[in-house]
């Protein structure tokens, strides 16, 4: 930090620099003579002038008086001096003029002559700087709040955006969990991508990763989806110029890449295909091509990576020893694309490179280093507001940096790199493609629906957690002494009905009757019982599979022959008779996976 950033060079009051704000995560100008705190470094842009030094004029705007004896202070400010705050982002009327220059620092005075003691700064933690500032996760970049309403309308005038054709939730909510879509795509506009091969290439979904943050922000996971899985593409409904919405046909059994650019799909295509594999509704998108990946490098100078061996791939120019490296730029491009080099030279080892990377980057972005270092968190916001492609539902920066403040919540070693489960596909003599693997994916899909983190998380409320699985502790009924009305709040048509003959049929549990369609649909299972039923209500919990929070304690109630029985209603989350509501509380075994907080070298 140079002088002027000290506050000595000219006599310029620090609380006019740039500084951090701990209550909103900004850097903006500091106008109230307030305590004395360290400036970032200078060079941050913002819509500002430098006040013109003592006998200097600046044409339509010289101050008067511009030595101390013309500026006496009242209420400390200066007398007929303009009141004039530093405009916000998403202010009104944010113009140059609008900022007030530099002050000059009043003489030293001394202590026992009234003089202010300096004050010694505090000193943040890196989670207290992260809650200021926001999270980046993968390529979601947090646009810093560097005050000035020309600077926010530049970085938005950056931000490209397409419409999410009603693919996705309207958003994302501070109450319930984060779904996102990051999408890599393979073209290669922008300059100097030419020469990596295909050049009319209309971007496919090359890299698709689906980012999910628990509702309380205790975990995430990354899953990554292969590029070469053969799945099918539901019909997309898109929106055109013109105003019109033209419905684009679905394809069966084709690549999961095709899901964007063939056939003009969008975004918002792949956003589909991807909620029809996983049962789980996307908030938002952001599409990336490779301009991202080198600008966005090069922004946090340089991002980490460790090599188990020499490679050296023509095909993506990429030609690193064994060891580790910082890379950006063209080099960190090439790490991203190579795959011939590594593993067996397949998409799926690529995958694991791509992970290694942005794990490798987040650690960047979220450290100390990066985010007290006003450069580097412009040079990102320039960068990432310039790479990016999002939905319109987020194309503002406030948006975004709202966005990051959740995503910052996140605890780095609670952060999974998982795979999508696939089998190399047994149609294929020469394997080129991969199937899903069903039994797997089902089982990660619904830990990822349930909030169930793939790495060993302190659990947030502990206490009334603890309370809620005590209700599964104790004696189980047998099948036929279970008295239950089945409601279907599912939305699923003939759900009660398929139950019940499941229950009875199946299961022994002859008292029990379905009442039809419950008031209204819910998203969660449940079993009301009362206190002379719990006994009852595990065994029905452990037949279908429900977990402890299903069961809701209360009064008893009588069915249509004065009997006192539970009553079962059916939610969103209700996949079949007989299958299990529940999501697993591990991982199945051998998925490919990676905790974000741990440096794994390639091989």
């Amino acid at each position: 930090m140079d002088a002027q950033g000290r506050g000595r060079a000219d006599n310029i009051d620090p609380a006019d620099q740039w500084v951090l704000n701990p209550q909103t995560g900004d850097y903006e100008l500091r106008l109230s003579p307030s305590a004395e705190q360290s400036a970032p470094q200078t060079g941050v842009p913002g819509p500002r002038r430098a006040a013109p030094r003592q006998g200097s004029s600046r044409q339509g705007s010289s101050r008067q008086g511009s030595s101390r004896q013309g500026g006496a202070r009242q209420g400390g400010t200066r007398q007929g001096a303009p009141q004039q705050g530093t405009p916000r982002p998403g202010g009104r009327g944010g113009g140059r003029d609008q900022v007030p220059g530099p002050r000059r620092r009043r003489a030293a005075q001394p202590e026992a002559a009234g003089g202010r003691r300096k004050q010694k700064a505090k000193k943040a933690t890196g989670k207290r700087i992260l809650a200021w500032t926001g999270g980046t996760v993968a390529f979601v970049i947090v646009a810093v709040g560097v005050g000035g309403y020309l600077y926010y309308q530049h970085l938005n005038d950056n931000i490209t955006s397409v419409s999410d054709d009603g693919a996705g939730t309207g958003g994302f909510s501070k109450d319930r969990a984060i779904n996102i879509l990051l999408i890599g795509t393979d073209k290669r506009s922008g300059d100097g991508n030419k020469g990596y091969g295909d050049e009319g290439s209309v971007g496919h979904a090359d890299t698709t990763i689906l980012l999910h943050v628990s509702k309380d922000r205790s975990n995430a996971t990354a899953l990554s989806i292969p590029r070469d899985m053969i799945t099918d593409i539901p019909d997309c409904p898109t929106k055109q110029d013109d105003g019109s919405t033209k419905v684009i046909p679905g394809s069966q059994n084709v690549r999961f890449n095709e899901s964007l650019g063939q056939n003009e799909r969008t975004p918002s295509c792949t956003m589909r295909t991807v909620t029809q594999i996983t049962g789980i509704k996307l908030d938002h998108f952001m599409v990336a091509d490779f301009n991202a990946v080198k600008t966005l490098s090069s922004a946090v100078d340089g991002v980490d990576v460790c090599l188990a061996k020499d490679i050296d791939d023509p095909k993506s120019h990429l030609k690193l020893p064994a060891g580790e490296h910082s890379i950006e730029g063209e080099e960190a491009l090439a790490f991203v694309r190579t795959r011939h080099s590594v593993g067996n030279g397949g998409d799926l080892s690529r995958i694991q490179l791509q992970q290694q990377f942005l794990s490798s980057l987040m650690r960047k972005l979220k450290s100390n280093d990066t985010l007290t270092n006003p450069k580097k968190m412009i040079s990102l916001a320039e960068a990432g507001t310039k790479a990016l492609t999002v939905d319109s539902k987020i194309a503002d920066i406030m948006k975004l940096r709202d966005l990051g403040m959740e995503l910052g919540k996140l605890d780095m070693k609670n952060l999974t790199f998982a795979t999508t489960p696939v089998d190399d596909n047994p149609a294929e003599k020469v394997k080129a493609t991969v199937v899903l693997n069903q039994a797997k994916a089902d089982e990660l899909f619904s830990m990822m629906r349930e909030d169930v983190s793939l790495t060993e998380v302190k659990k947030q409320e502990k206490k009334e957690k603890a309370a809620v699985a005590a209700r599964l502790k104790g004696p189980r009924s047998e099948p036929g002494d279970v008295r239950v009305d089945v409601y279907n709040g599912s939305g699923k048509t003939g759900a009660a009905q398929a139950t019940l003959s499941w229950l009875q049929n199946s299961e022994g549990v002859t008292k029990s009757s379905q009442l039809g369609n419950a008031p209204k649909n819910l998203a969660k299972t449940t079993v009301e019982y009362g206190a002379d039923q719990a006994d009852q209500a595990r065994k029905l919990a452990d037949l279908m599979g429900l977990p402890a929070s299903a069961l809701k304690p209360g009064k008893s109630k009588k069915n249509a022959q004065g009997l006192p029985a539970m009553v079962l209603t059916l939610g969103a989350d209700f996949k079949g008779a007989g299958v299990p509501v529940k999501a697993p509380s591990k991982a199945p075994e051998g998925i490919q996976k990676v905790e974000a907080d741990k440096t794994v070298c390639a091989k």
